[in-house]
């Protein structure tokens, strides 16, 4: 038997797998304990980047906050000289920008890391409130699609008659945008039916955040019925933690340690001070966390732990390679072909995972081929 066999390997499409830079003061030892060694800052997350460009990892996801952490899109533009093969996944908030310059610092971007068409930027599309506003979760999310409209019809080099809601615009695309471009991929997620019709209409990888693989397979089959009434296409990504160890009863025992220091106070402002604290996506998670067992297990080697002390994405896979990679291989079984992986400290976890259970995934290839 081979290794492909031995670790249950999918010998279909590759998947791709990326990684988390935590530009959003989101890195710990100890979970809600700060640490100055690992604020985010652009040498402590450069590294984390370059930690997962060395591993052999595809892609690594720079996450967008207002008031944490440090600039996205600065900091991909800092990296772009840095490195030669990850692919960069950048989140924008929908509304920041006036979408035509955005589109041009994107453009931009793409051009800096070897242009778009080469696959080394991806878009991660947020609908999130701005800071200081409030939006109806309905109109939001058009301004989102509106967004990611103008965004794709830019970045492709075509020119633009955009007469909508939020945005009307007559324009040629930006001369960086030539015609024929590539767009690069869009990646986009949430729960509600708003943004489950957004990502249909829009988005070419629907992001998931964790949760039971029946769950799982429930909201991929929903999704791809709703894209094909808009005749498009979607693949699906899943974004969760993960602590791998030699053996399961390591990896328990440093889930326990992550969360030996945190106090409930301390974990409910964390998980209340993010700008979508109260989407369905969040509550999601936080109905995962009331299902789980004493130990926090939700389903097999499903740990929601994670969530007592993160808005967002709230839980992780704990346990040995082996089960690390069947958990892997059952989301893929369900049609996820997409994975964000993390764990803390960033870049410690990330080069267990690279050296225990990377080399047994056939991974590398989503970003060439075409998009929905």
């Amino acid at each position: 038997m081979d290794d492909a066999q031995k670790h249950g390997q999918n010998r279909g499409t590759p998947c791709e797998v990326s990684w988390f830079a935590a530009l959003c003061d989101d890195d710990y030892e100890f979970l809600g304990v700060p640490d100055p060694r690992l604020a985010s800052g652009f040498a402590h997350c450069r590294d984390i980047v370059l930690a997962a460009e060395s591993g052999g990892l595809d892609g690594v996801l720079l996450p967008s906050g207002y008031a944490l952490g440090i600039d996205t899109l600065a900091f991909a533009a800092g990296m772009a000289p840095l490195t030669r093969s990850i692919r960069l996944l950048a989140a924008i908030r929908c509304g920041e920008m006036w979408p035509p310059q955005q589109a041009r610092q994107l453009a931009t971007l793409g051009q800096m890391l070897g242009g778009i068409e080469g696959g080394r930027l991806a878009v991660n599309i947020i609908s999130s409130d701005l800071p200081g506003e409030t939006l109806e979760s309905a109109p939001r999310y058009r301004r989102t699609l509106e967004t990611m409209t103008i965004l794709r019809t830019l970045l492709s080099g075509r020119g633009l008659e955009h007469a909508g809601e939020f945005y009307r615009l007559a324009l040629a695309p930006p001369r960086i945008c030539a015609p024929g471009a590539a767009s690069p991929l869009f990646y986009f997620g949430g729960l509600s039916e708003a943004a489950r019709e957004t990502a249909a209409a829009g988005a070419d990888v629907y992001l998931m955040w964790p949760d039971r693989i029946e769950a799982v397979a429930s909201v991929v089959a929903d999704l791809r019925a709703r894209a094909a009434r808009h005749g498009r296409t979607l693949r699906f990504g899943y974004r969760v933690h993960v602590i791998v160890r030699e053996t399961e009863a390591e990896a328990r025992a440093a889930s326990r340690r992550l969360l030996s220091r945190l106090d409930a106070a301390t974990g409910a402002t964390i998980r209340g001070r993010s700008l979508d604290s109260g989407s369905e996506g969040v509550r999601r998670q936080a109905e995962l966390r009331d299902d789980a067992d004493a130990d926090g297990f939700v389903e097999e080697t499903l740990w929601t732990g994670i969530g007592r002390a993160r808005s967002g994405c709230g839980a992780a896979l704990v346990g040995d390679p082996d089960q690390v990679l069947a958990k892997l291989r059952a989301y893929r079984a369900v049609g996820i072909d997409a994975f964000i992986l993390s764990g803390y400290p960033h870049a410690a976890e990330c080069d267990l995972f690279a050296r225990h259970v990377l080399p047994h995934l056939d991974h590398g290839a989503l970003a060439r081929v075409p998009r929905g």
